[in-house]
């Protein structure tokens, strides 16, 4: 089994980071309901790479063929990274998401086999014994925060002995950046990238 999960959205910060709810996360996903019919566009604009760097990841840790994979999409959204995974051989895969609108767009797509509405910390994901997790984010200012919680429960799981830490690996080039408060010191805004990371981790079996 193995579970790809998102990391963050371009804009807003959504995604599979410590499962704690947010007090305005129904606001949140009707955000994303409203918004997913242009979603698709609006990343293509800022030419988001997340779901081909995370795609590119998993690809080179996986022991056997892609299509002998399951793949659990968490914060599926409109299926982006099923098409990188679907480009690769990978045929079994199934998606998680929070908005009903995006999971429409999802399905349109054709390329699950199964989808759910899910929203992340409220309810349990599936919990296969062993497997590989990925995750991305930003690392762009807005954003270290997030990434900050992240990391925090990431390592706990590393010291609990339930994930073990395969990947590292910074990113330059992640997104356009939508501000110049979003790029490094000396860079212009024009035409800048913001930075990431991608992170894969592997589920330890349970004693």
């Amino acid at each position: 089994w193995l579970r790809r999960a998102v990391g963050t959205c371009p804009r807003c910060g959504r995604g599979s980071g410590p499962p704690t709810a947010s007090p305005d996360l129904a606001r949140k996903l009707q955000f994303y309901d409203g918004w997913a019919p242009d979603y698709d566009q609006d990343v293509a604009a800022l030419q988001y790479r997340a779901p081909r760097l995370a795609v590119n990841c998993l690809t080179q840790a996986l022991p056997g063929p892609p299509h002998a994979a399951l793949i659990l999409d968490v914060a599926c959204g409109t299926g982006l990274v099923a098409a990188e995974l679907q480009a690769r051989g990978f045929l079994q895969l199934h998606g998680v998401d929070g908005s009903p609108g995006m999971l429409e767009q999802a399905q349109a797509r054709r390329l699950y086999q199964h989808l759910s509405l899910c929203t992340l910390g409220q309810e349990p994901l599936p919990n296969p014994e062993g497997g590989l997790v990925c995750l991305t984010t930003r690392t762009n200012p807005s954003n270290l925060r997030y990434k900050e919680a992240l990391e925090a429960t990431l390592d706990r799981l590393e010291q609990a002995g339930a994930w073990e830490r395969l990947v590292a690996q910074p990113v330059d080039c992640w997104e356009l950046a939508t501000s110049a408060l979003e790029v490094a010191p000396g860079t212009s805004a024009k035409d800048a990238f913001i930075s990431g990371i991608i992170y894969l981790y592997r589920k330890q079996k349970s004693p």
